[in-house]
């Protein structure tokens, strides 16, 4: 099995328009402007990575906002064409890291009740099911699963983590920026 090599650093205002070609691939007609990102690039709060490939393409970004003690995902969007090869993982242990250095001690996301692939990943991670937030998604109504991490400091979560990530590092090569 050959590793992959991801490439994780801060999102830049230049990398913009190619986030806009995966941000349409991951969500087709209803997905985020290029104002949307450019306004998230100048907010304090928000934290947004890119994942590159050895080639230096841009295959996916993730981002958060980290406001005291928590933090919400936003987004983490992987190009149709490189799924499957760790990146919305890597993007996820990036906003882990962030968040440990920023001493955030509790993640949310909202993710649809039918992205199972990503459910499953949240899961794997420590992130719990506390909730549903009906027709949340505006192409189609579908509900949104709430889901929580517990105090990413304590020993359970980290244990888990620590794991993960080791088993991560086997299968993928991970340069981070942060």
């Amino acid at each position: 099995m050959t590793k992959s090599f991801i490439k994780i650093e801060p999102m830049q205002r230049d990398y913009l328009d190619d986030v806009m070609v995966v941000e349409e691939k991951a969500y087709g007609p209803h997905h985020w402007s290029k104002e949307s990102f450019f306004n998230e690039l100048n907010s304090e709060l928000a934290k947004y990575y890119c994942a590159f490939n050895e080639k230096g393409e841009l295959t996916g970004y993730a981002g958060c906002w980290q406001i005291l003690e928590e933090a919400h995902i936003t987004n983490i969007a992987v190009s149709p064409e490189f799924r499957r090869q760790h990146i919305a993982e890597a993007l996820l242990t990036t906003i882990i890291e962030s968040c440990r250095k920023a001493m955030v001690k509790y993640i949310t996301l909202e993710v649809r009740v039918s992205n199972m692939p990503a459910i499953a990943l949240y899961e794997k991670y420590g992130f719990k099911s506390l909730g549903v937030r009906k027709g949340y998604y505006q192409d189609n109504d579908e509900d949104a699963l709430i889901m929580w991490t517990e105090n990413i400091f304590y020993d359970k979560f980290k244990s888990i983590y620590e794991q993960n990530l080791e088993n991560l590092n086997e299968k993928a090569g991970i340069t981070y920026k942060l």
